[in-house]
């Protein structure tokens, strides 16, 4: 009789549980309805809210162009600076469109930056030929002779007009450091942004807002690609110009890809995701490579220092239990 009643409760807590199951069921398939709303007024409503906001992120964006056109009127030359370049001709001896092109990858833009770069190269020899007889002559007092000094002088000279150039290769190798680092995931987000129905130049814009964080070089090149996108005639040109700021094998291929998918009508996450699975392969590739130089690169350092003291710490106690003996 016991094991009966068990059952018998059992049997009547589950109906219990099945009961209340259906009734919280159908509660929430008719509550529920009614305290969520329209749902198409809420989202229209969402909308023109992303609406003012985009619209009043324009206007300051507008105001920003306005005052960096002015900013940029201001970005001329100084006039003594601008007036000895000209003179002696140096724009024609100096300098030619790679130079422009290699001061724009270091972010340099502009006129002045050129008259600048030109004018460092004719002063920077003049000041370290002055600065390096002063130092033999008067603070060294070198006992050697004269033409030796002044071949030590000349010596900087050559070294202060090669000096511009060299300080432009480093900021370009650290400007395309960071801009490479970067631009796996700036593909990443490139790809997420348009497959969720944005188009490139809203894309672009966005990965430039996020992006910024990790490489402020990169922030700058997508955001100068949106405005070309919207401004210029060709679209094609502006994924060239992007390339070509860069200098990156990367980028160029990208561009590439850009260039191919609006001119055949592909789609551009297609594009966008090929392309990043190949540049997160490339950088898998490039981190291996590295990780398989180390060892070469540690061998030098460990017999020119770990091995001498390695040797002393095993063989130093025989040495002197010998010397002891003997």
């Amino acid at each position: 009789m016991g094991l009966d009643f068990s059952n018998l409760l059992s049997q009547q807590a589950m109906i219990a549980i099945l009961t209340m199951v259906a009734i919280a069921g159908t509660l929430f398939s008719l509550v529920v309805p009614l305290l969520e709303g329209d749902k198409l007024k809420s989202r229209m409503k969402s909308v023109a809210l992303e609406r003012e906001q985009m619209r009043a992120r324009e206007r300051a964006r507008l105001a920003d162009d306005k005052a960096n056109a002015r900013v940029s009127l201001r970005n001329k030359p100084k006039k003594n600076m601008q007036r000895i370049v000209d003179r002696l001709n140096l724009k024609n001896l100096l300098s030619d469109n790679e130079t422009k092109l290699r001061l724009i990858r270091a972010g340099y833009r502009g006129v002045r930056p050129l008259y600048t770069y030109l004018f460092a190269r004719l002063l920077m020899p003049v000041i370290l030929f002055l600065f390096a007889l002063f130092y033999t002559f008067v603070v060294l007092q070198l006992d050697q002779p004269a033409m030796v000094k002044v071949f030590i002088a000349c010596l900087a000279a050559f070294i202060g007009f090669y000096a511009p150039d060299l300080y432009l290769k480093n900021k370009i190798q650290k400007r395309q450091l960071s801009i490479n680092r970067a631009w796996p995931d700036a593909l990443d987000l490139m790809l997420i942004c348009v497959e969720s129905g944005m188009s490139i130049e809203v894309a672009f814009r966005r990965v430039s807002d996020e992006i910024g964080i990790q490489s402020i070089p990169l922030a700058e090149e997508l955001t100068l690609t949106n405005a070309e996108l919207s401004y210029l005639g060709d679209r094609r040109m502006a994924y060239e110009n992007l390339a070509n700021r860069t200098g990156l094998e990367g980028v160029k291929n990208v561009s590439l890809a850009l260039i191919q998918a609006e001119r055949y009508g592909t789609p551009i996450s297609t594009a966008l995701r090929v392309m990043a699975d190949e540049n997160r392969m490339q950088r898998m590739q490039a981190a291996e490579k590295k990780a398989a130089a180390l060892p070469p690169k540690l061998t030098v350092p460990m017999i020119v220092f770990f091995l001498p003291v390695l040797l002393a710490v095993i063989i130093g106690p025989a040495i002197i239990q010998a010397l002891a003996t003997f």
